[in-house]
């Protein structure tokens, strides 16, 4: 009995021995509470996760009501031209919204889950983008050439089907690197990832390229058409607003090219000369060596978020939503709009003054007759001839030039 308080004091003795895992101080703006991998979206210390933290979820804010605003005022948008656009416009919000949502898992620390969750969904989301700005320049194509649109559900099926060739290559890729060959979900080469949106970059360029086709080739896109009547005016307004609407297309295809260039240039090359020279200045030990590709990934997906919505949602809803005139009103102020008051002047005044000639001699008939017949009262006539005298009123003095030719 007396080896039982012995043995409980040994195996005391070997537990406060042994190594414990230290759990790091939580940082100025974390509660003891938050694990260490999601530290980074409150610690004030670094204040760059905060901020990144409240862009991304404005962003998704924005689009969320964008989206909602657009549902609600979809049953005013008659023009069958304007309303195809809702639909890719409505599933590009959507993508946004997954966007900006799944920036926030690029902040955090890395676990197994998460790193599927960033490989498996970074090239279908930017792949539906894409494809929605493709499918509009589509749509605008055949609009400036004059061809009937297809509808918004259409065109946002169509969207789906380009972005699902994305979704399937990085399921394999997923598939074949961690359930294949057992590899570490968050170990994978930079090269490996960005070959993996080749196609996502492949649709951007088309769209970029669709775009711009309607820019500079709108007017040879169309049919050719004959006189100069009014259906072709309206033609030509129609042409010149699709363009305006190409040229947001172009615009934001553009900035995101570029923002590509550059996070790619950094991912696969700026990156790793900062990693080097970073070990070289600690004796080639160092942190992670894949401590800066995460937050410039997250960076990226923020800034192409809000690339898309200031240069293609919005101008594309304001668009959309934007009341037109009626096909039969006509604006007063424009010049260039000829009103039909002369074609019925000319109409007016080629019947009006044989009209008038024939009154006046019916007048003059009468006005011989009652010289006959009439009583005078010394130099003025009589009563018989004043009411048959012919008095021209101020409208008949308009419609004959101001004058009126007395034939005695």
């Amino acid at each position: 009995m007396a080896l039982i308080p012995v043995i409980i004091c040994l195996l005391l003795m070997a537990a406060l021995a042994s190594p414990h895992p230290t759990v790091p101080p939580s940082p100025r703006g974390c509660g003891p509470d938050v694990d260490p991998p999601y530290r980074v979206l409150c610690d004030l210390e670094a204040i760059w996760g905060i901020v990144l933290e409240v862009v991304a979820c404005g962003g998704g804010l924005t689009s969320l009501v964008l989206a909602v605003l657009l549902i609600i005022k979809i049953q005013g948008v008659s023009d069958p031209s304007r309303r195809s656009g809702l639909g890719p416009l409505l599933l590009l919000l959507g993508t946004l919204l997954g966007l900006f949502t799944i920036s926030l898992a690029f902040l955090v620390g890395k676990t197994q889950v998460l790193c599927v969750v960033r490989r498996a969904f970074w090239g279908p989301l930017f792949a539906l983008c894409f494809s929605s700005l493709l499918v509009q320049g589509v749509r605008l194509r055949r609009l400036v050439g004059g061809q009937p649109s297809p509808s918004g559900s259409a065109l946002a099926a169509l969207g789906l089907a380009l972005a699902l060739v994305q979704g399937i290559i990085s399921a394999e890729w997923v598939l074949l690197t961690v359930v294949r060959e057992g590899h570490p979900a968050c170990e994978y080469p930079p090269l490996d990832f960005a070959l993996t949106c080749s196609y996502t970059l492949g649709l951007l360029l088309i769209a970029m390229g669709l775009s711009l086709t309607v820019i500079l080739c709108g007017g040879e896109l169309a049919a050719d058409g004959g006189d100069d009547s009014e259906e072709d005016r309206e033609g030509e307004n129609d042409r010149g607003s699709w363009k305006c609407n190409a040229v947001w297309v172009f615009l934001s295809s553009l900035a995101s090219a570029l923002l590509w260039v550059g996070w790619l240039g950094f991912y696969l090359y700026g990156s790793q000369v900062l990693r080097g020279r970073g070990n070289k200045e600690r004796g080639g030990v160092g942190r992670d060596t894949k401590v800066l590709d995460e937050p410039a990934l997250a960076v990226a997906l923020v800034i192409q978020g809000w690339i898309l919505l200031l240069f293609h949602a919005i101008p594309e809803s304001h668009l959309c939503l934007k009341k037109t005139p009626p096909p039969g009103s006509e604006d007063l102020f424009d010049g260039s709009q000829r009103s039909p008051t002369r074609q019925y002047g000319e109409e007016l005044s080629g019947h009006s003054h044989p009209s008038f000639q024939e009154n006046q001699a019916f007048s003059m008939e009468e006005h011989s007759s009652s010289l006959r017949s009439a009583t005078y009262h010394g130099s003025r006539p009589g009563i018989a001839f004043r009411g048959h005298v012919y008095q021209p009123t101020e409208m008949a003095l308009v419609m004959n030039g101001g004058t009126v030719s007395w034939t005695q």
